[in-house]
């Protein structure tokens, strides 16, 4: 079960060795509406900061969108039915295995974390940045896996993309929904 243990120091840490080398969007946000789909916007659109100051990742190459008037980017301009409508609920146990699959190029690596010899160090890492959401957090995907059931095994099949909240070929997201805040963790397959 997820605790608040974690701090600034090990959420960045993990969130570098976990997301630092794909291309990933990592952000939090606080809770401000009720319908925590509304905080999600706000996150994707980076209208809101992260609540505790801690770090984020996303890559360099969505500045260019951001600037050119369209602050969704990468993402299109998700509405609150959009989210409800494309993502499905998942178990705290299938959200740290999904986090620990989006550390891979999904689509096209040839060794995916079940294969890998640090397999448990990148489970730990998922862990780690899930446990800032505490035991109470809900999990949302919209991975094509959860539409059948709650607590697929990402590690035991190929991932597959699902509803898409992007023009890339293929994106897969995890939302992490706290009484107080949201975390947004997004992978692309940009190729």
């Amino acid at each position: 079960m997820p605790t608040r243990s974690t701090g600034a120091a090990t959420w960045e840490a993990a969130l570098v060795r976990l997301l630092d080398d794909v291309y990933t969007f990592a952000r939090s946000g606080p809770r401000l509406h009720e319908d925590w789909a509304e905080d999600v916007r706000a996150v994707t659109q980076r209208s809101v900061a992260d609540p505790r100051g801690w770090s984020d990742r996303e890559w360099q190459i969505d500045k260019a969108g951001r600037e050119g008037g369209y602050p969704f980017h990468p993402f299109r301009a998700p509405t609150a039915e959009d989210l409800h409508a494309g993502l499905r609920p998942i178990t705290a146990g299938a959200a740290v295995e999904l986090l620990a699959s989006l550390a891979q190029e999904w689509f096209f690596e040839d060794s995916p974390v079940r294969l890998r010899e640090d397999r448990d160090a990148v489970l730990a890492d998922a862990r780690t940045l899930l446990d800032r959401f505490g035991p109470d957090a809900a999990f949302w995907t919209s991975s094509l896996l959860a539409r059948t059931c709650d607590a697929p095994d990402f590690l035991a099949r190929e991932l597959e993309g699902g509803h898409p909240f992007t023009d890339y070929m293929m994106d897969l997201g995890l939302i992490a929904v706290s009484a107080d805040e949201v975390g947004v963790f997004w992978s692309f397959n940009a190729n």
